[in-house]
């Protein structure tokens, strides 16, 4: 009997550009934020889409983006905004919630 990996599978993060930093794909290439190790694309209505292997990996790049917000002095920049819409994208995704609740 044949067994089937479905090692492409992964979590998808939409975060929408209409957040109150407008990011973009564009934008979040500009302000120079690491994208997850599993990438990042761009839909046709400039959402930013975020591609984890799974759950924990998505909550570990939000930390490593808190980190990194931590960090930036100017807390009313639109880089500050755009890392915060992010981290409360991933952090708002059901899949993820379900993760850090049962962790």
């Amino acid at each position: 009997m044949a067994r089937y990996l479905h090692k492409d599978i992964m979590l998808k993060i939409v975060v929408p550009s209409n957040t109150p930093s407008g990011i973009t794909f564009s934008l979040f290439e500009r302000y120079g934020i690491p994208g997850p190790t599993s990438g990042i694309d761009e839909e046709i209505n400039d959402d930013l889409v975020l591609k984890f292997e799974n759950e924990e990996e998505a909550v570990v790049y939000a930390q490593q983006l808190q980190n990194m917000a931590e960090e930036i002095n100017d807390k009313t920049t639109t880089q500050y905004l755009a890392i915060n819409d992010i981290i409360v994208a991933i952090k708002s995704d059901e899949f993820v919630q379900d993760f850090t609740r049962n962790e």
